[in-house]
């Protein structure tokens, strides 16, 4: 079932994989944070990893980003006819405003990301995800302080999972540099910033 929304409405294998379902939960539900271009096919690419359990899944896009969404359709639709083209996709997609715009100064994409705040704590409330998986954009962030502010108001953990774009060699993105000190599992790409950041996880190239 697809529901479109409004928010307003050498690699280390040794470390626990951040994909597996919590113990003792028979029912997960996941929530991916996609962003236009690489970003997007990046991240869906990683869905293939999530184990079956996390279960409808659910996306964050931006509100005017149809192109993620389009990709979203009709990478569930393929999983549903591979899987079990009995059943309808099991999915939801939502959608929040921008925290930030390309360009956007610095100084008006404080108001920005507030905004996109405002939207984004109710929509994690509501959803009360297991695991949050989510790269690369800026607009990430309201998703994953949010899931954040679950765990310290004493709702509900949730596991924040950030995986550095592959584009990213020897430095974080912001994001990155926000997300280093929020997520508890922050996965690189590159040995070189396995370097710099030995508490990060190397997995090699996975998208």
């Amino acid at each position: 079932m697809d529901m479109d929304t409004r928010a307003a409405s050498t690699p280390d294998h040794s470390a626990a994989s951040p994909m597996s379902p919590p113990h003792a939960v028979s029912s997960s539900e996941a929530a991916l944070y996609l962003f236009p271009g690489g970003h997007t096919t990046e991240i869906l690419r990683l869905v293939g990893s999530l184990s079956r359990a996390y279960s409808p899944r659910h996306y964050v896009i931006a509100e005017s980003d149809e192109m993620s969404a389009s990709k979203i359709h009709a990478l569930e639709r393929s999983r549903a006819e591979r899987d079990s083209p009995t059943k309808c996709p099991q999915y939801h997609l939502h959608r929040i405003p921008r925290s930030r715009e390309v360009r956007q100064s610095w100084l008006s994409s404080v108001f920005t990301t507030l905004n996109s705040m405002w939207f984004s704590f109710p929509l994690v409330h509501r959803i009360k995800p297991d695991l949050v998986l989510c790269n690369g954009p800026g607009t990430c962030v309201p998703i994953c302080v949010s899931a954040l502010l679950l765990g310290i108001l004493g709702i509900k953990k949730v596991i924040i999972v950030y995986v550095e774009s592959i584009c990213r060699v020897e430095t974080l993105s912001l994001s990155g540099k926000i997300l280093w000190h929020l997520s508890d599992f922050f996965i690189v790409q590159w040995p070189a910033l396995k370097e710099k950041y030995p508490k990060s996880i190397y997995l090699g190239r996975i998208v």
